[in-house]
């Protein structure tokens, strides 16, 4: 599994599945994922069923920066999220009470 597998398959799948459960959330994610399987994508958590999308979006208040095979870890399970942070493994720029709510969006 790669991140784009995560961001194109998987996590659509599992957002239009929670539906209104999504805007509780109610931002915009930014991921910049680094590494040979990186990239660019965001989440829109704004509206029913989310939405997922390449490249930057300008409207993002929360940036995850992680390398490609520990945002896989994180996803699946194998990495803490919050040990990753503790560990600089996870870096945040922008609001962190919305990175506080990433569990519930990756937690597919």
């Amino acid at each position: 599994m790669t991140p784009k597998d995560i961001f194109t398959k998987n996590l659509p799948e599992a957002l239009t599945k929670k539906g209104d459960d999504v805007t509780k959330v109610n931002a915009i994610y930014q991921f910049d994922i680094t590494g040979d399987n990186g990239g660019k994508w965001w989440v829109d958590a704004t509206k029913s069923g989310g939405d997922v999308g390449e490249g930057d979006n300008e409207g993002a208040k929360c940036t995850i920066t992680m390398i490609d095979t520990d945002f896989v870890d994180m996803v699946t399970g194998k990495l803490n999220g919050q040990m990753a942070f503790m560990t600089g493994k996870l870096k945040v720029k922008g609001d962190m009470s919305l990175a506080m709510k990433l569990g519930s969006i990756l937690g597919m």
